[in-house]
């Protein structure tokens, strides 16, 4: 081949590379951004003028750091407008339409909440309609996150449980199980928004079970923003956090658009894999996995009848396994509901949850000690009360 045209392949090579290594530099601040969105959602708890400015300088950074990150200048524009600044919000909203936003698509409003205490007030009929979505993610592909044991299994006898007529008394239909294995962030995320459409009258019950890893921010911080699904990302960091599902989009469903002011979360997003010590698949560039954060609580009790209970607190783990086929979280949760067929509130199982799995991981050595939130006000939450059906 002519030096000429070994040259030429040469610079068309360059170019190509030099291409994608842009491409993918304007990838890792985009995944930079979707992070910053969520840092600025998670600053709203009762939406002060101080959380709200807090959160718009993230989202400012956010768009400075990737100019087409449509959900950014979306919530720019309610966060700018929510401070009363009309001109600023305008130019966000120009630029959200722009560049497409599936937040603005979905009309997400942090700063709305669906059980509204000054409007709605607290549900004290009988239950209408029941609803539950029910996820145990146990297959990863990235090897880095591994398996999950139990988390299949845990979501799979629960559903079992809510659909039996003797304690859950939900209506099958009613059921949304994504318990095969395999649970990517667009269908958990498709899931949650089906959840959200039809829990649509104040005096319908609401469950949620989410079993699966949970991700800490980074390596110096405790906080648990983002649960790890089957397509997610551990390295490099930033795609981490661009493809697991934020906890603040399960919140802002929670807060924002489910109406029913009977809403429980079951959440167990720490796993250590068999009890007598942590799974060899255990991601190390995760650290370690987390529990849910209280800030993350104290977000999703906003409101009228909303209760979270997490499997362990922020820096402890859960552990599944022996002596049992479940988690410990999951087998006591589903003890303490066939206890009194299921007529028992959410308080009283939380308190038989608390008893039993601290002292199941005391028996081993371990810690665990299940974390209980929920709303100043609210009618009595029933997991297996019977729905009227509007009779």
């Amino acid at each position: 081949m002519p030096r000429s045209s070994i040259a030429r392949v040469i610079c068309s090579a360059i170019i190509v590379l030099g291409v994608f290594g842009r491409r993918a530099a304007a990838q890792d601040q985009c995944n930079l951004a979707k992070d910053l969105v969520v840092q600025a959602l998670e600053r709203i708890k009762t939406g002060t003028n101080d959380e709200v400015g807090d959160g718009l300088q993230l989202l400012k950074h956010a768009t400075e750091v990737c100019i087409n990150s449509g959900d950014a200048w979306y919530y720019r524009f309610l966060f700018e407008k929510k401070l009363g600044q009309a001109p600023k919000a305008d130019y966000s909203m120009k630029k959200a339409k722009m560049f497409g936003s599936e937040a603005m698509d979905q009309v997400a409003d942090p700063f709305q909440l669906a059980a509204n205490p000054g409007t709605l007030g607290a549900a004290s009929g009988p239950v209408h309609e029941k609803w539950a979505l029910v996820v145990g993610i146990s297959k990863f592909h990235d090897k880095g996150l591994g398996r999950l044991n139990f988390a299949g299994k845990d979501a799979e006898d629960f559903a079992a449980l809510l659909v039996d007529p003797a304690v859950g008394r939900f209506d099958p239909a009613n059921v949304h199980s994504l318990v095969e294995g395999e649970v990517t962030t667009r269908q958990l995320k498709q899931e949650l928004n089906w959840l959200a459409r039809s829990a649509s009258d104040p005096n319908d019950l609401v469950v949620i079970f989410l079993s699966s890893h949970g991700t800490p921010r980074n390596k110096d911080t405790a906080e648990v923003n983002y649960i790890a699904t089957s397509d997610t990302e551990v390295e490099p960091e930033d795609n981490l956090f661009a493809t697991a599902l934020p906890m603040v989009q399960v919140s802002d469903i929670v807060r924002t658009r489910i109406k029913a002011q009977r809403t429980v979360i079951l959440l167990d997003t720490c796993h250590s894999g068999a009890a007598a010590g942590p799974s060899q698949g255990h991601a190390a560039s995760l650290v370690s996995d987390s529990s849910a954060s209280i800030a993350v609580l104290d977000r999703i009790r906003q409101g009228v009848g909303r209760a979270i209970v997490t499997s362990s607190s922020p820096d402890e783990k859960s552990y599944e396994g022996q002596p049992y086929s479940n988690g410990y979280f999951t087998h006591f949760l589903l003890e303490a509901l066939r206890r009194n067929g299921g007529h028992d509130s959410i308080e009283q199982i939380y308190a038989s949850l608390k008893q039993n799995v601290s002292k199941a991981a005391g028996s081993i050595q371990r810690k665990q000690t299940p974390v209980f939130s929920h709303s100043e006000r609210g009618a009595e939450i029933v997991i297996g009360a019977p729905p009227s059906g509007g009779q």
